[in-house]
């Protein structure tokens, strides 16, 4: 039960600091990328203003002339230094393409003007690269003479994010591995009060049911007593009967309670011994035909013949699969049936108790296993019992390093299952 507070703990630790940490990194790559590519912007359109710079523009007999002739690449042929360009173009102030080197364009002009991110087939290649491109609107004064198209790869920029994106997912998966070992730390040390407190009450708990168990003992002897004695006297044995009936209710929750506090965690293995459940299931079910006959139930046993052995304490098992079967007979109606089932599957021993009986609701589901939780107490009160029985069946079961597990559908019965370490010759 600690163990998995703590496990919890730790996780819910782990998951939020581990989500605070990835909105960090993921925040600190987008800002990265951002900062180059405003650089690779600055870069490019200071390039491209320096082509813009180079032209010549002049009016002969009234129209507009553009002279390309020292614009690198368009015109000279020559490449501007430091700047690898994919793809430089020229269109007039129309927008129809006039001049071009590298990958073919588009024409007409498509695009509005600015910066942008584009993915393209380079010249003699199948493979498409990332580009950033600036389309920049060229003026002569007042006047709009054309568009000059740049654009430049972004393969050093890829390369760099990608590092930088392996570098940040190494840093989070080496910080959420530390994060979830300071969670398992901090948790231990939170839980170290609560064990204490819990091991104080588990104490006092095995302490005063055991204490109680003298004068319950003695009160039930001398109320059975006082009953023989006063077979002449009617009128005072509906109160003896009461008395009777309630102290030995008192004696079984002392002893589930004594039970439940001695027994926590694994028990230990000197205390364990084989037990072969063909012979103890049918032994155990025999106590059951009586009270299926007394209540008009139909009584289903089914024990394989092949031998079925696994470790344990006989009297906790007997008293966890009996438990079961009372809530069987308890909850199912005149007419129902109720199963005892014994199979293997792959290494496990599987214990089944099934009863066409109310069943249990969704909602109530979850809680069936804690201590004193009773499924819809209005309709069970009348039928006695303390909420013990099926927390005490999951203890031993746990203590046996098995598993019990319930499936169920509102008015058509549930399935408790007892998963026990098949003991291998």
């Amino acid at each position: 039960m600690f163990n998995r507070s703590r496990r919890n703990l730790a996780r819910w630790f782990t998951l939020s600091m581990g989500s605070i940490l990835i909105l960090f990194a993921g925040t600190t790559y987008y800002l990265r990328t951002e900062d180059r590519l405003e650089a690779t912007d600055r870069l490019l359109y200071k390039k491209t203003r320096i082509m813009a710079a180079s032209m010549q523009y002049d009016l002969s007999e009234g129209k507009p002339q553009v002279d390309l002739g020292n614009v690198p690449l368009l015109g000279s042929g020559l490449r501007p230094l430091g700047t690898e360009l994919v793809y430089v173009r020229w269109y007039d102030s129309k927008k129809q393409l006039k001049r071009f080197f590298g990958t073919p364009p588009a024409d007409p002009l498509m695009i509005p003007s600015g910066f942008r991110t584009v993915k393209t087939r380079e010249s003699l290649s199948t493979e498409k690269i990332w580009l950033r491109q600036v389309t920049l609107p060229v003026q002569e004064g007042n006047e709009l003479i054309g568009y000059l198209q740049v654009a430049i790869p972004l393969g050093d920029i890829q390369a760099d994010l990608r590092q930088f994106q392996l570098a940040l997912t190494l840093s989070v998966l080496v910080t959420l591995v530390l994060i979830g070992f300071i969670g398992w730390y901090l948790g231990g040390i939170a839980m170290q009060p609560i064990r204490a407190a819990y091991m104080q009450l588990q104490r006092f708990t095995a302490d005063a049911s055991h204490e109680l168990r003298s004068p319950l003992s003695a009160s039930l002897t001398n109320a059975q007593v006082a009953q023989l004695l006063a077979a002449d006297y009617p009128e005072i044995q509906p109160s003896l009967e009461n008395i009777i009936d309630s102290t030995q209710s008192m004696n079984v929750l002392v002893n589930n309670l004594l039970m439940l506090a001695r027994h926590q965690g694994r028990l230990a293995p000197d205390l364990l011994k084989p037990i072969n459940l063909n012979i103890f299931l049918s032994e155990l079910a025999a106590d059951y035909v009586a009270l299926a006959a007394a209540q008009k139930i139909k009584y289903i046993v089914h024990i394989p013949e092949q031998y079925i052995k696994v470790l344990g304490d006989p009297d906790l098992l007997k008293q966890a699969v009996k438990n079961l079967l009372s809530n069987a007979y308890k909850y199912t109606a005149v007419g129902g049936t109720v199963w005892l089932r014994l199979e293997t599957h792959s290494s496990w021993a599987i214990v089944q108790v099934v009863d066409t009986g109310i069943g249990i609701s969704e909602k109530d589901l979850p809680c069936v296993f804690d201590r004193f939780y009773r499924v819809d107490t209005q309709r069970t009160r009348d039928k006695g019992g303390f909420g013990l029985g099926l927390s005490l069946a999951q203890q031993v079961v746990q203590a046996h390093g098995g598993q019990i597990r319930v499936t169920s559908v509102e008015h058509k019965g549930s399935t408790f299952q007892i998963q026990l370490a098949l003991l291998h010759k």
